[in-house]
């Protein structure tokens, strides 16, 4: 057991997970210039471990091995043991599961345990979990421990070669081609991406591949994002919007959404969606948010609309600072096992409800069938709720209203249970992807909450995480640290523009025009194109690379080009729009090969060669909302929105020229080509129902 007779140096962290280990027996460091020059100065190898707070495995392992006295002294004996927190140091991260990779030929994951040379840094050991002892065929982690102790000692000539190979393959890795200056971008990446996405997706269930399933959103977005686009040439293609739709409702249906609190979990340990690892991240609930209020304005599906304000519900009730700033995870265990939050025992329902609320649930929920976890009930819908209303001899309408009254009742005794820890940094980046959700569910349905929450969010950032015209990347506790990375800018950048499309003010345009300006100066690549992960002026690491591929999150390279595509149309910025360009022609050899694993970069693309709409309305508060509605009543919830009011002076590039007139008027572009302003409500829904420019 843990206990604090212990300290080491990550007692003056911030990050929830750093915390956990710093009364650890280990002699925890941070990863900084103390622990590397220890490592260097004793010649002693560093064993790197990588986790995060809501990590399952991370607390087994911590439990298991990093509170044990015998472990400690082995690790404090032959290593330099550095500790970091995944979702502070993503840079570290992406390089180090990288080189796992190709040391291993497996895939990592966290807990991430690497063993490196103390003069490079670069790993000649590695791997994931490892238990205390010998099993599941893996070492046990202490007999580990001596090995590659006495593995360094006798054979660093070894090691050398070894280390020499691995840096060759890391730069690799990182090197692109050199640009090609008459390279023709076109659209077959777009097509072939969907073909490729129909051959991985699951026809029963939704989603894609098998368990343990991921939402994936953004190839979900590139569904939509086709289903819409091909449309408005005539060409829709229904089977992309079926795929998604889907997707989305057997998600909505699944125990990896939160039945009774909304939000959706980190994954589902099967092809069903029943049954989650029941984190809850915020990188997650942002895109999901926003694609669900997506697919609702282009579907009206009521499913979308409920499953998106629940969602958006659940951030503001439960992860939205005092601050403003939204926390990042809910952790998978509560009281020592994962899951204990979110289960129930048919007694316990039985009690909790009244005889027609339990007969509903017992239905609705697949109570009447055997449980589904660990001899519990984990609640998912797996009834058709009009088919249970018939059964029950009500109709849809009060079946409905008991649901609601059972599931407020069941989230009332729920959430005086102990909670799952929640890790209460607050990440720029991850905030980007929730303000855009946020933002996206306001504009949707026109609800004023959500823009204050996502305001209150932007605000933090701006004043707790820019300083000096360079964004810093986490902040807890009253401290903001860290130079911020490609994600953090370009996200935050996309968020901003989705935000004024729910309520301006210029100030949010002009710190998403500081920031696009920030993005080209310290992390464009001047000579090939693209933007590096990290800035020119960062610590420099092992490995310095260009990420074009969709991970977990969206490819920062993908929504940099995207948002520098928008911006250079909204203001006629040709910097913006070479920016765009230059960054699809450097990644172009990748997105060629394997499209669907690229589709930040394909939102971007479509855009280059299909610009968006855009529509600018001036005028008065009152009557811009109405003629926002009419807007928001077309199924594209792609298009560019601002309204701006008639009194706003001073506008950048070429928002000056979409000037006010007696009463309200409306410009509609794509790219370069505008039709004549509208100056009449039932002129702007015509237009848009009618809006293809030839």
């Amino acid at each position: 057991m843990v206990t604090r007779k212990h300290k080491n140096a990550l007692i003056n962290e911030t990050s929830p997970y750093l915390l956990q280990h710093a009364h650890n027996p280990v002699y925890w460091y941070p990863w900084g210039d103390e622990a590397l020059s220890k490592a260097r100065k004793e010649n002693k190898p560093i064993l790197l471990s990588i986790g995060y707070s809501a990590c399952h495995w991370c607390h087994v392992m911590a439990h298991e091995s990093f509170e044990d006295e015998e472990t400690a002294k082995v690790m404090n004996e032959h290593f330099v043991n550095i500790k970091v927190d995944r979702e502070e140091r993503p840079d570290l991260d992406k390089i180090y599961q990288t080189a796992q990779q190709l040391l291993t030929q497996r895939t990592g994951g966290w807990p991430l345990t690497m063993f490196l040379t103390p003069d490079d840094h670069l790993p000649f050991f590695g791997g994931t979990y490892f238990p205390p002892e010998s099993r599941y065929g893996l070492t046990g982690f202490r007999d580990l421990l001596l090995r590659v102790a006495q593995f360094y000692k006798e054979q660093r000539d070894s090691i050398t070669k070894q280390n020499q190979t691995m840096q060759d393959a890391l730069q690799r890795i990182g090197r692109v081609p050199t640009k090609d200056d008459d390279l023709e971008i076109g659209p077959e990446p777009l097509n072939v991406a969907i073909h490729q996405l129909e051959e991985n997706f699951d026809n029963e269930h939704g989603g894609f591949g098998g368990a343990p399933k991921f939402p994936h959103p953004t190839n979900i977005e590139r569904l939509l994002r086709h289903h819409v686009h091909t449309a408005n040439k005539n060409e829709s293609n229904h089977h992309a919007l079926s795929m998604a739709g889907l997707t989305l409702r057997k998600m909505a249906d699944g125990g990896i959404y939160d039945q009774l609190g909304g939000g959706f979990c980190r994954y589902s340990v099967d092809d069903r969606w029943m049954i989650p690892h029941f984190e809850k991240m915020l990188y997650d609930n942002g895109p999901l948010l926003t694609l669900y209020s997506q697919a609702w304005q282009i579907t009206r599906d009521p499913v979308f609309k409920t499953v998106a304000q629940e969602t958006a519900d659940w951030v503001m009730r439960d992860m939205q600072g005092a601050e403003g700033g939204y926390y990042s995870t809910l952790d998978a265990d509560s009281e020592g096992h994962e899951g204990k939050f979110y289960v129930w025992t048919r007694d316990e329902l039985q009690s909790l409800l009244n005889e027609q609320e339990y007969q509903l649930c017992t239905k609705y929920f697949g109570l009447d069938g055997p449980p589904n976890f660990e001899g519990k009930w984990h609640l998912q819908a797996a009834g058709n709720l009009e088919s249970i209303a018939q059964t029950l001899s009500m109709n849809k309408k009060e079946a409905a209203v008991l649901l609601t009254q059972a599931r407020q009742k069941l989230l009332e005794v729920r959430n005086k249970r102990i909670w799952p820890g929640r890790d209460e940094k607050i990440l720029t980046s991850w905030n980007g992807l929730m303000i855009k959700g946020m933002a996206t569910a306001a504009v949707t349905f026109e609800r004023d909450e959500y823009l204050d929450s996502a305001a209150r969010a932007l605000e933090f950032i701006h004043k707790t995480l820019w300083h000096n015209g360079r964004l810093l990347a986490t902040y807890k506790d009253g401290k903001a640290h860290l130079n911020a990375y490609l994600d953090d800018y370009a996200f935050v950048i996309d968020a901003i523009l989705t935000l004024l499309a729910g309520r301006w003010n210029r100030d949010w345009l002009l710190f998403a025009i500081e920031l696009a300006d920030t993005l080209l100066e310290a992390f464009e690549d001047k000579e090939n194109g693209g933007f590096f992960y990290t800035s020119h002026d960062h610590e420099k690491l092992i490995q310095r690379n260009k990420p074009y591929m969709d991970d977990a999150l969206p490819a920062g390279n993908g929504i940099a080009a995207y948002v520098f595509g928008r911006l250079g149309h909204l203001l006629g910025d040709d910097r913006y729009l070479t920016a765009c360009e230059r960054t699809l022609k450097s990644a172009w050899p990748s997105l060629i090969q394997f499209p669907s694993a690229y589709n930040a970069l394909l939102q971007a693309l479509e855009e280059y060669l299909y610009p968006p709409q855009s529509i600018i309305i001036r005028g008065e508060e009152t009557d811009m909302k109405k003629w926002r509605s009419a807007c928001q009543s077309q199924a594209n919830p792609f298009a560019m929105l601002m309204c701006i009011p008639a009194t706003e002076t001073e506008l950048p590039g070429l928002l000056a020229e979409r000037t006010p007139t007696t009463g309200t008027i409306a410009y509609i572009c794509e790219g370069r080509q505008c039709r004549a302003p509208v100056t009449r409500l039932d002129l702007l829904k015509e237009t848009l129902n009618n809006s293809k420019l030839e």
